[in-house]
């Protein structure tokens, strides 16, 4: 299974997709602050990183850039509650696998998770 960071400025949020992933054997590291995501993602081997485009003091997309200079293979999906076609296009254009609107639906955070690790995810059997 899968290592998940994920950072989100509301900490209900970050705990929320670390229940629904744990449920699915997944080991997820929730953030709200972005320098302790950073110092987290230096430190440790890290398979997707959800993102929240929201952030206390950067936006999403740039810890996405920043993210992906630490780590080039990291897997993203981005999480917005303020859909737009430019935010969308930018975070794909800087290396975000997919994007989630809030509020978070169970369902297609599992598809898109799973879609995003491909055969990462699943071991062998």
């Amino acid at each position: 299974m899968a290592v998940i960071a994920v950072l989100d400025d509301v900490q209900d949020a970050t705990i929320l997709v670390q229940r629904i992933m744990g449920r699915k054997g997944h080991t997820v590291h929730p953030f709200t602050e972005e320098d302790d995501f950073f110092a987290h993602l230096r430190e440790n081997h890290v398979d997707l990183a959800i993102l929240d485009i929201k952030l206390k003091k950067m936006n999403g997309v740039d810890v996405l850039e920043e993210a992906k200079k630490i780590n080039p293979g990291l897997k993203v999906l981005m999480l917005t509650g303020y859909p737009t076609l430019e935010t969308a296009q930018r975070a794909l254009q800087l290396g975000a696998d997919e994007y989630l609107v809030k509020p978070i639906d169970k369902h297609e955070l599992e598809e898109k998770v799973a879609q995003v690790l491909g055969g990462e995810a699943q071991g062998p059997g």
